[in-house]
């Protein structure tokens, strides 16, 4: 699969695009005062405590206190500030001879954990997202080029994806040799055959970072930052540069030394690959991201067999539904059922990566009679999850043709992060009708004569739309009106009218 990631710099705004074959499959925004916070460690203040949620919540220093679950809490960390807070001050520390548990069951209820006014060390797991607060845990995870640091959690992960045995053992042997004592790692894919001497540098590095965290945090008064992620272009090529990057294109002088100089300490042998644009076309036009980015951020997203799907965002969950459209196909209608959901699965995990949904998602494939073609949907479902970095959790498909899915989210999703309520729906996607409006207006001429008795003439102020409605196709109806009321009613049509505003009054 040829593979490229693009970046793209316009003031304050950095974009960074990971293409698959010439289509855009990732797309990563920062606007510099709007960016995320996920990754980040803070030394916070605990402000309430929620028993009847078994919660808390925790001032880090944004503009709305962070949410805390109680199954979050990892008690060995709640000790760090004040472990740290005693060494500062020349006392003794604490002695903590108990052995480390990690398991859950039978944790203590929150009121016994916290405190209101307690500093603790947290991280950010989830953005704000609309009217919520961050989601934080104390279960700090610090990631590098080739491992994930775990200090509070005594355990060897290594990757699902790295699948030889021998390696796996090799990974794992020099991890445990070379880890601190009740900390842990998580082995990402990228350490398959890599040198021990870069494992190492990586680990210390990680372990360092840990120690200058844990000092910071019995010094300093909450709420204090503690540690800043990288930057977005570092953390995509963190997190995203493998071997399948063919290349990488940036526009700035600034990043790309940035991303020389990161590449340079962790994968050296790749930094020939990154490259300096120079063209007078911004560099999104010219490698086609930015077609990529409209046509891909519709309600309808079209197939390529003629089908199409409908994306909708509720409150609660989001709505996937899959139609065949133009595409009749040849044989049967069970055949054609089956050619369109097996692309429609392909799609949807495409736009859930783009778009970056997440939560509760509902997909509403098309019915199929045969259970052994349900079955081939899902797996090529399923099997197109695999590229998905986000963890996910997928039911079989229902009776009824049904998914049933959850995607995990750390951050806003893209149509979120690019797109804002319309100010004339007011976000129901829907207005009043023509007609609808127009007999409103009709009833409140009868209450405004009511109100005033004495006044010769009613008043109505609208759009144009309606008031050529009103004396066109209505205008028996508003006959009528005048009537009945024995009033003139004069129609006065205002182009910078809302589509549902109007005015009615007499004189």
């Amino acid at each position: 699969m040829a593979s490229e990631i693009i970046c793209n710099t316009t003031g304050q705004e950095t974009r960074v695009a990971l293409m698959e074959n010439g289509r855009l499959a990732e797309l990563l925004v920062d606007r510099g005062d709007e960016r995320g916070f996920v990754g980040n460690v803070y030394l916070g203040r605990v402000v309430r405590v929620l028993p009847g949620m078994q919660a808390a919540f925790v001032d880090i220093g944004l503009e709305r206190a962070a949410f805390l679950y109680v199954g979050d809490i990892y008690p060995d960390v709640l000790k760090l500030s004040e472990r740290n807070k005693q060494l500062a001050d020349g006392a003794p520390p604490v002695a903590d001879d108990k052995p480390r548990s990690r398991t859950k069951p039978g944790q203590p209820p929150i009121q016994d954990l916290l405190k209101e006014g307690q500093q603790i060390v947290v991280q950010v797991a989830k953005d704000p997202i609309g009217t919520k607060g961050a989601r934080v845990t104390t279960q700090i995870a610090l990631p590098g080029r080739f491992m994930v640091f775990m200090p509070t959690v005594e355990h060897v992960g290594i990757s699902r994806r790295i699948d030889k045995d021998k390696e796996r053992r090799r990974l794992r042997e020099f991890v445990e040799k070379h880890r601190q004592k009740g900390a842990g790692f998580i082995v990402r894919t990228v350490c398959a055959n890599q040198p021990t001497e870069v494992l190492e540098a990586d680990m210390e590095y990680l372990q360092t970072t840990w120690k200058r965290i844990e000092d910071q945090a019995g010094k300093k008064k909450a709420p204090f930052g503690l540690h800043t992620d990288h930057g977005l272009v570092i953390r995509a090529v963190r997190d995203l540069y493998d071997e399948q990057i063919d290349r990488m294109v940036v526009d700035s002088k600034k990043i790309f030394d940035d991303v020389r100089a990161f590449m340079g300490d962790f994968m050296p042998h790749l930094k020939e690959r990154v490259h300096l644009y120079k063209g007078k076309e911004p560099v999104f036009d010219t490698y086609g991201v930015e077609m990529e980015i409209s046509r891909s951020l519709g309600r309808k997203v079209g197939l390529k067999s003629g089908g199409y799907l409908v994306i909708d965002q509720t409150e609660a969950l989001m709505a996937i539904d899959v139609n065949s459209g133009k595409f009749v196909g040849t044989f049967s209608l069970e055949e054609t059922t089956l050619m369109t959901n097996i692309e429609a699965a392909e799609e949807v995990v495409h736009q859930l990566r783009l778009r970056n949904m997440g939560g509760i998602i509902i997909i509403d494939f098309i019915d199929m009679d045969a259970e052994s073609n349900r079955e081939k949907v899902w797996r090529k479902l399923d099997d197109a999850l695999r590229k998905d970095r986000a963890r996910t959790n997928v039911m079989k498909i229902s009776d009824l043709g049904l998914v049933e899915m959850t995607r995990k989210r750390t951050q806003e999703g893209l149509d979120r992060y690019m797109m804002e309520e319309c100010p004339t729906c007011r976000g129901t996607a829907v207005v009043r009708s023509r007609a609808t409006l127009a007999y409103d207006i009709l009833r409140e001429v009868r209450r405004e004569a009511e109100r005033q008795p004495t006044a010769e003439t009613v008043f109505v102020n609208t759009t144009p739309a309606i008031a050529d409605m009103l004396y066109g196709e209505r205008f028996v109806d508003l006959e009528q009106i005048e009537g009945e009321v024995g009033r003139q009613v004069v129609i006065r049509a205002h182009g910078h009218y809302h589509p549902e505003q109007y005015e009615v009054y007499g004189r």
